[in-house]
């Protein structure tokens, strides 16, 4: 289970690695007014988002899985620190989604938001980084 588990971690990092810079990307590429800059950063955010971020997010999901089946039934259902990581997950699932939204739209040449709003943008996974990691360090409760 902890070689699991250190892949999990690894998973996970890199996840949260690609998380970050995408949007960073985004506010370098609402902020581009070159041809060859514009296409350059749909490049990048292709490849950042299918090559590494995709990826390692399915890696990170399967591999908790697995974790989580080493729990017995009863255990799990009394860990609510567990439930409220969860929960951030679905976040973080749905925040990659809305991350693929904007890879696209950006491919499109149809991005209508100014580099501020990306600015802000990138900060929510950060927040989720610090709730996940005190959870499952801490375990409040």
């Amino acid at each position: 289970m902890l070689w699991v588990k250190a892949f999990h971690i690894m998973a996970v990092i890199t996840w949260f690695a690609a998380m970050f810079y995408l949007p960073r990307l985004f506010v370098y590429h609402a902020m581009c007014d070159d041809e060859a800059g514009n296409e350059r950063f749909k490049i990048m955010e292709r490849k950042l988002y299918r090559g590494i971020m995709t990826p390692s997010a399915i890696v990170a999901l399967v591999l908790g899985i697995w974790l989580i089946t080493y729990y017995p039934m009863a255990a799990l259902a009394t860990m609510g620190w567990l439930h409220v990581k969860l929960v951030l997950v679905l976040l973080l699932f749905a925040y990659h989604g809305v991350c693929g939204r904007m890879v696209t739209t950006f491919a499109q040449d149809k991005n209508q938001r100014s580099h501020v709003f990306y600015r802000w943008f990138n900060e929510f996974p950060v927040l989720i980084l610090i709730a996940v990691v005190i959870l499952a360090v801490v375990k409040p409760f």
